[in-house]
């Protein structure tokens, strides 16, 4: 999948910002794509993580001031947070300025599954197309991120892993931010062996697979299922016979001592 620019309704032209309003803050997703988390051991951190799979959407604008690329994650039967899942990248032509996320920074569900890594690399490839020689705004990250040390490394790995560096402004490591670099800075990649692309065919031959193995476990509980009625049906046998010859032969002893006895 590759994010190309799209054109523009005149309709859907932002309007003039007023205030903190910004251009198109309505924009919903337009074209999805599915993705597979991959089975991973258990996290002492985030627990859990069984194969999964989770909906990518994402959709773009661009006028002459401005361009917009928004991206969710969408997770089946599970509804999350509007701040969660959720990451705009917007750039500023007049200014020659890239602003990835907001001040709450990227928030997401499930954790620690190789999505971060993956929508930003879908930002970085985005950007580096047309501004490599923008600049990417350095924005102060939450402290709710550093109030242990594990999260906060893990927090400063994932940026590095991209690219971005971080400055703290204290020694205990709360008060952190991004360095300013250049668009054409930024690493685009992410772990194939953590999540993977499918495609519409190969989702269907995972769907084509799973109904044929279905089939094939069901039929197999038919006939355990038929031998087990046949071990009991033998074994129902066996013991009225058992119980026969029981009786049998304690007529057969009855009979021997009324005749001993005669």
């Amino acid at each position: 999948m590759t994010i190309a620019p799209t054109a523009v309704d005149p309709a859907e032209q932002p309007q003039p910002e007023d205030g903190a309003t910004l251009p198109w803050a309505d924009l919903a997703v337009e074209h999805f794509q599915l993705l597979r988390l991959a089975p991973l051991p258990t996290d002492r951190a985030t627990g859990a993580r069984p194969l999964r799979f989770v909906q990518f959407g994402y959709a773009e604008r661009h006028d002459k001031a401005h361009s917009l690329l928004r991206m969710e994650i969408q997770l089946p039967g599970q509804k999350v947070r509007k701040e969660q899942n959720h990451l705009d990248i917007r750039v500023d032509h007049a200014e020659r300025r890239v602003r990835i996320g907001s001040d709450q920074g990227l928030q997401l569900e499930p954790l620690n599954r190789g999505i971060g890594r993956f929508m930003l690399a879908q930002a970085v490839q985005w950007l580096q197309r047309k501004w490599s020689h923008y600049q990417v705004e350095g924005m102060a990250l939450p402290n709710k991120d550093a109030l242990s040390e594990d999260s906060r490394l893990r927090r400063d790995q994932f940026l590095h892993g991209v690219g971005i560096k971080v400055e703290y402004e204290d020694p205990q490591h709360l008060k952190g931010r991004t360095v300013e670099i250049t668009v054409g800075q930024l690493k685009a990649a992410w772990s194939n062996e953590r999540l993977q692309r499918v495609e519409i065919l190969d989702a269907a031959n995972l769907l084509q697979q799973a109904d044929q193995q279905l089939q094939e476990k069901e039929g197999q509980l038919r006939e355990r299922d038929e031998r087990v009625a046949k071990y009991r049906r033998e074994d129902g046998g066996l013991r009225f016979t058992i119980t026969c010859l029981v009786a049998f032969a304690v007529f057969q002893a009855g009979l021997l001592i009324w005749i001993a006895t005669r």
